[in-house]
């Protein structure tokens, strides 16, 4: 019981810290990549995996996000392609996380997938409202058939990979939109 509850508490800790982050403005996320370190959160939701047992094996399959890159094709799509991209991606691993944790107990599996859930909420956020000057705004269309697991393992380093690689490349090639003081 002790254990649960400590559980609770950290992530309600953590998911009130990630909350302060997700009221920057789209343009800070853009220029303040010590902002984006700290929004992403899979190294501790990791460690709290560590301690919902019962969550290692999902109850039903999450489809994964599009994480693979063809830097040639990637170079050539807009911005707003890549965001269309992005935010599909995204998309598809949240309702995979929301349809898990509604079938899920409550305790630390629950807290634990809605705080993946908040999580990926705050990036759709923040891509959605980010202004783009280049074409049309794009659909958003996945770049791949996503496959998908049962392994929260799996999720967790697969919404990592996409933090880290298409989002992060969308926003340094956003980067000449700041200024330096």
């Amino acid at each position: 019981m002790a254990l649960s509850t400590t559980c609770s508490g950290l992530l309600l800790l953590c998911m009130i810290a990630e909350m302060w982050d997700a009221e920057a403005r789209p343009v800070d996320f853009v220029c303040d990549r010590e902002s984006r370190r700290a929004m992403n959160t899979v190294a501790e939701m990791e460690t709290a995996l560590g301690v919902c047992d019962d969550l290692a094996t999902l109850s039903s399959p999450v489809q994964l996000p599009c994480i693979k890159v063809h830097k040639a094709s990637w170079e050539s799509k807009s911005q707003q392609e890549k965001r269309g991209d992005i935010v599909a991606s995204f998309g598809v691993l949240s309702n995979g996380v929301k349809a898990v944790r509604a079938l899920s107990q409550p305790g630390c599996s629950s807290s634990l997938l809605q705080r993946l859930e908040h999580s990926i909420n705050n990036y759709l956020h923040i891509l959605t409202h980010l202004e783009l000057n280049q074409g049309p705004v794009e659909s958003p269309v996945l770049s791949c058939v996503p496959s998908s697991t049962q392994s929260m393992s799996t999720v967790l380093w697969s919404y990592s990979r996409l933090i880290t690689g298409k989002l992060e490349w969308l926003v340094v090639s956003l980067a000449d939109r700041c200024t330096h003081q």
